[in-house]
């Protein structure tokens, strides 16, 4: 496990396996830089660090596709991986397994710090102007300038016995003031209405380009009252160091690049909106009014790097740094519940819309259910957890297919689904309200139909009268295997 204490640290790891692409020539932080990174996911070329922005002063920079997928053989998740402390070859499997074997870790909290490096530069007051800040027009649409696409936002309980760390989208409405998305149901919701019940806005913090493992626990949908910060230190086996905010009684990572503190209004809102999004859409048009971040101090590092994600159609940060942990954390729900899951896995073109669950092919014997008891017992773990919120379709199948092979998974589905009774269907489950295919009426109130697909072996079926599948490793004896592979050159391929 190798720990990277800054953005900074982590843009060198990326430059020592060719993931970084510098761009000294000036671009425009209206819709250019945005473009640069989208045709950056398209080719899956290395992450584009923006030097030269026009407009911004000079030492402001911009990281684009911070944990995008890579070209490069064997780096496919080289950004994710690094990101978790492991080695840069590391499969989407063993992502998985880590991130959903921390829960068996020992929580370590933060060490707090007298000073660090996000302080040295302060502003206060009136002397804050968000404009200054190289943030990006990213969609020809977006009704603003994101300023928050993969940063963290740090709110506490009144209690003070909750911090929580989360992503959401933010947008600039002017030199000091921001407005963004405060979903109920997602953890700064839900700290927002306590706020909310005393008749008080809610202190925040904002840290951007952080170190890289933070936005990957960040958009991991672990359990209410846990700390994403302990549950790092836990991870990595020890703590992640902070300092203490200016104006508002947080605490943020001390190697953050820009820090931005401040009030969350209990009663302004302001409109916000439209943004391309993570499902792969944009709706223009689409405006509506939310909670209004009023900003009271921001500090930042000398040469500041703002990390960008240009959300859309897969692959993006919303597919591996939401999708990627979500799967985790489904993993590590199922296993709590005695189910002999070998793997969940969140495929990443599907735009976080498919979670695959695997099971040990014995299933059967090791759990003494049925088919439709199995579906019923999954529905009610996933469905009703705080993970549930953003999963609206699950794909279940036995393990003979790899959940992170999409094309095995796309066949498994195919073959194996039947027509007539293969969708089960769970009216009236809590849903995030981004997918297009949803109606108004259940976009408002975040409520919607859910589904689980029946990918298994059928109960009739007995040992012996089970179909197996047709490829090179499994319909030829081993010893004609081995002859094909240590003659393939001989028969003229390349």
């Amino acid at each position: 496990m190798k720990h990277l204490k800054s953005l900074r640290e982590y843009i060198d790891a990326l430059k020592e396996i060719g993931e970084i692409q510098e761009i000294d020539q000036e671009v425009d932080w209206n819709l250019e830089i945005g473009a640069i990174i989208r045709r950056s996911y398209d080719l899956k070329a290395p992450a584009p660090l923006f030097n030269n922005i026009k407009d911004i002063e000079k030492g402001f920079r911009v990281l684009g596709a911070p944990g995008g997928v890579s070209r490069q053989q064997g780096l496919y998740l080289s950004r994710i991986a690094i990101s978790l402390g492991l080695n840069p070859h590391a499969s989407g499997q063993e992502i998985i397994e880590g991130l959903a074997g921390a829960h068996k870790k020992t929580p370590i909290p933060p060490k707090l710090l007298e000073i660090g490096p996000c302080k040295e530069n302060i502003l206060l007051g009136d002397q804050v102007d968000l404009f200054r800040l190289p943030t990006p027009l990213i969609h020809d649409g977006d009704g603003g300038r994101f300023i928050n696409t993969f940063g963290t936002v740090i709110v506490q309980t009144p209690d003070g016995k909750w911090t929580n760390w989360s992503i959401a989208r933010v947008m600039i409405l002017d030199k000091n003031r921001m407005v963004g998305i405060v979903a109920p149901a997602q953890h700064l919701g839900k700290i927002h209405a306590m706020w909310k019940e005393i008749g008080k806005p809610t202190p925040f913090a904002l840290a951007l380009g952080v170190e890289p493992i933070i936005p990957f626990v960040s958009g991991m949908p672990i359990p209410d009252w846990v700390n994403e910060s302990d549950f790092i230190g836990g991870y990595l086996g020890e703590p992640i160091e902070v300092v203490q905010c200016e104006t508002v009684n947080l605490q943020v990572p001390a190697t953050a690049e820009i820090v931005i503190e401040g009030m969350l209004s209990d009663t302004e809102t302001a409109p916000e909106g439209p943004m391309g999004e993570y499902a792969g859409y944009i709706w223009l048009g689409n405006v509506s009014n939310k909670p209004v971040y009023h900003v009271t101090a921001m500090t930042y590092r000398n040469d500041a790097i703002l990390p960008v994600v240009a959300a859309g159609e897969p692959i993006e940060e919303d597919h591996t740094a939401w999708g990627l942990p979500a799967a985790a954390e489904a993993l590590h729900e199922l296993r709590e519940q005695g189910l002999p899951v070998t793997m969940c896995y969140i495929p990443l073109e599907t735009a976080v819309h498919w979670l695959v669950v695997s099971m040990a092919r014995d299933w059967r014997d090791k759990t003494n259910l049925n088919t439709e008891q199995l579906i019923q017992k999954i529905a009610k773990i996933l469905f009703k957890s705080h993970l549930g919120f953003g999963i609206p379709k699950v794909l279940l199948m036995e393990d003979d297919v790899d959940p992170t092979n999409t094309a095995e998974v796309v066949w498994a589905y195919a073959t194996r689904c039947h027509p007539g009774t293969g969708e089960v269907l769970f009216p009236n489950e809590s849903m995030a309200n981004l997918p297009v295919y949803l109606r108004s009426d259940e976009k408002r109130i975040f409520m919607a139909t859910k589904a689980i697909y029946n990918c298994l072996t059928q109960d009739e079926w007995t040992v012996g009268h089970t179909p197996s599948r047709v490829n090179f490793r499994r319909a030829w004896p081993t010893e004609i295997q081995e002859r094909v592979l240590s003659n393939w050159h001989s028969y003229g391929y390349q």
